[in-house]
């Protein structure tokens, strides 16, 4: 293994950790407007997803393998699945017939999204505390 490459793992920790934290940020917001009947865009809030990606290095590996440098979130999108229709006439947004649409969340879904988020982020952390206690012992053995 190359020298500039002994840090790798650290750095594709790294990025995990940030992408499973704003993964984390972008469920939260859909948890605080499950209830959100106006939105920016106009009508209910619409559930979003984070797109991830991997970053990539310039080089191949040996095999014709990617040199993979980690994980990134590209892009929010939105979902577009139907509105939860719940009769309420007496609600501001009501239409005619007394019906209001809802947003798209569903609570159950997001904490299992949110659950797995944090998994993913515990596993990159306990992945740099790793490194970081093979690296000090590495040291300690160099050293004496």
């Amino acid at each position: 293994m190359p020298f500039n490459d002994l840090f790798g793992a650290s750095a594709i920790s790294g990025s995990g950790m940030s992408a499973e934290r704003f993964r984390m940020e972008v469920i939260a917001n859909n948890i605080a407007n499950a209830n959100s009947t106006r939105s920016a865009n106009g009508g209910p809030y619409r559930r979003q997803d984070v797109v991830f990606a991997e970053v990539l290095g310039d080089a191949l590996r040996p095999g014709n393998e990617p040199d993979l440098r980690g994980v990134r979130a590209v892009d929010v999108v939105e979902d577009q699945g139907e509105f939860n229709r719940v009769f309420m006439p007496g609600h501001p947004d009501a239409d005619a017939q007394g019906f209001v649409l809802l947003p798209n969340v569903q609570l159950p879904i997001e904490m299992v999204n949110l659950l797995t988020a944090t998994r993913a982020y515990e596993a990159n952390l306990k992945t740099a505390q790793t490194f970081r206690t093979m690296s000090e012992q590495a040291l300690s053995l160099l050293r004496g």
